[in-house]
């Protein structure tokens, strides 16, 4: 059988709706949601058109380059009033694994990254009692004065209306002042499902959707672009996730402030909401067919709006992320030399991926590696043929990374960086 006839047999097969979905994709119009869920639906052979179907769309809108950041990610702290079901990560204030790092630590953790190359730190972490309104503000210009050249992305939506609560002043007045402060972009995180009836069931008490909303469209009316994010793989069905990116897709028209995209499965093993049963309903993360169709149809659907995809190698693992480049996805996200969150969930990577292995898994699938900054300005791109470039960081051998970086196990157990009563410099903007 030839190929041809192969591929007409295949897609003859499929149902017509289906195929009429594909070909508006094609053909450069946006698809509605309701035809969204109907692409999460996919079986059989529908999967494997969908993902042409992205991999073609990636093709037109960005090429053949897959980037990724030489980037820090820094969770200074896992002591947070929120119990959300899924977050394995937060303690309560006067739990023996509490832990929160001094100022002085976080700066010197931004200062050895941009020593080794990096050219971003990523701030995030809990929301602790009694913190200082202005400490986010403080962090942030503490940072930017120590590590002149790196960008700082930091401190979610829900960290920015938590830190303008603490201070007493609007959400705006604080991206303000986070802004003169040096702050460069904002993770559009905290977005799990954008569904306040989803929200209520695995998070109770988080951020509303329109607060978030509210936060994300303030940063960028004010010049402070951010990610967008989802969170797949518990209790959401496929209409709440085409619903999530009609919404993504909806603020991107009006503001035009995202950077790229990242899709993040639920990763379950210690999340309260699977570990204690305390919610009905809830699976056990998304399977492997979910991920690549959430890549897929995020792709499809955001394709005239967002160009960028990133593939998250901490929630996947390397070499299945490596598989969704295949489908939709363009960038292969950052080092992160060591990260917190997903690792207390029970997920096995997120400590350090080496510059030079993202390079080598990117040119297996016949792509070309670039390094970017975090709004996408290509710094280098490295041909097929040059395979003797090393970082700084390919240069540590895993033996001295955790010891040179840190763990989250070591944090849980480390007596200086225990969570004590945290006082910190009330500031001003200016």
């Amino acid at each position: 059988m030839a190929l041809t006839e192969l591929f007409s047999r295949i897609a003859g097969g499929l149902e017509p709706g289906f195929v009429r979905i594909l070909e508006r994709a094609l053909a450069g119009e946006d698809i509605t949601v309701a035809e969204a869920e109907r692409l999460f639906g996919a079986k059989g052979p529908e999967i494997n058109a969908l993902v042409l179907v992205a991999d073609e769309l990636r093709r037109r809108r960005v090429g053949d380059l897959v980037t990724y950041v030489v980037n820090r990610n820094i969770n200074f702290t896992n002591v947070c009033i929120k119990r959300c079901g899924f977050c394995a990560f937060s303690r309560g204030h006067r739990e023996e694994t509490a832990y929160f790092l001094p100022l002085e630590e976080v700066v010197r953790r931004a200062v050895e990254a941009q020593e080794l190359g990096a050219t971003e730190v990523c701030i995030q972490a809990g929301l602790p009692p009694k913190l200082d309104g202005y400490f986010y503000v403080d962090l942030t210009r503490a940072v930017k004065r120590a590590a002149p050249k790196l960008h700082i992305h930091a401190f979610s939506p829900e960290e920015v209306l938590y830190g303008a609560v603490r201070a007493g002043c609007s959400a705006e007045d604080y991206l303000k002042a986070l802004k003169e402060a040096g702050l460069g972009s904002i993770p559009g995180t905290a977005a799990e499902i954008l569904d306040d009836e989803v929200r209520q069931r695995i998070s109770p008490g988080r951020i509303s959707v329109s607060r978030w909303v509210e936060v994300i469209t303030t940063a960028h009316r004010l010049g402070i672009p951010s990610t967008a994010t989802i969170m797949y793989g518990h209790v959401e069905t496929d209409r709440h996730k085409a619903a999530h990116l009609g919404l993504i897709r909806e603020i991107q028209r009006q503001t035009g402030g995202f950077t790229e995209f990242i899709p993040l499965s639920f990763v379950h093993e210690e999340a309260p909401i699977w570990r204690k049963r305390l919610v009905a309903g809830v699976r056990p993360g998304a399977t492997g067919a979910e991920v690549v169709k959430m890549y897929a149809v995020s792709r499809i659907m955001l394709n005239n709006w967002v160009p960028n995809i990133q593939v998250s190698w901490v929630k996947e693992g390397p070499k299945f992320a490596q598989f969704c480049l295949n489908a939709g996805g363009n960038d292969f996200m950052g080092t992160l030399m060591n990260e917190s969150i997903s690792t207390s969930a029970g997920a096995p990577f997120g400590q350090r991926l080496r510059p030079r292995e993202m390079r080598r898994l990117i040119r297996d699938i016949g792509r070309v590696p670039a390094e970017r900054t975090t709004t996408y300005q290509i710094l280098r791109v490295f041909p097929a043929d040059q395979d003797d470039h090393y970082d700084p960081l390919d240069l540590i051998d895993d033996l001295s990374a955790e010891a040179r970086f840190g763990s989250y196990r070591q944090l849980l157990n480390q007596p200086e960086f225990r969570h004590r009563e945290v006082i910190t410099r009330r500031s001003r903007p200016g």
